[in-house]
């Protein structure tokens, strides 16, 4: 089981109400696709659809995922979380946009 950092105390994603969850999955589906899109900048096109069809498919099942297959949420949480893992060890400096307005 998956545990999740929520404001310093870390819960299981079963002791989490169901707005809580669809919070979490949200969350995690926006860093996937953030993980996406760095990917894309350095030319990682395998990473970034790997990350922005699973935030994909997060997004499109979450109110399912929160309400009804905990285990299947539990499984996708960890597993989301190993991919935005092993993108950050992997990244350890983020890409910082230097963009001007």
């Amino acid at each position: 089981m998956s545990d999740i950092e929520m404001e310093g105390n870390l819960k299981n994603i079963r002791d989490l109400s169901v707005s809580e969850r669809e919070e979490v999955l949200a969350n995690i589906a926006d860093t996937l696709e953030g993980s996406a899109q760095e990917a894309l900048m350095e030319g990682n096109e395998s990473f970034a659809t790997t990350s922005r069809t699973m935030a994909s498919a997060i997004k499109e099942n979450a109110d399912e995922l929160a309400r009804d297959n905990l285990d299947i949420a539990d499984q996708v949480v960890q597993q989301a979380l190993n991919v935005i893992a092993q993108f950050r060890m992997t990244h350890p400096c983020r890409v910082v946009n230097t963009t001007l307005h």
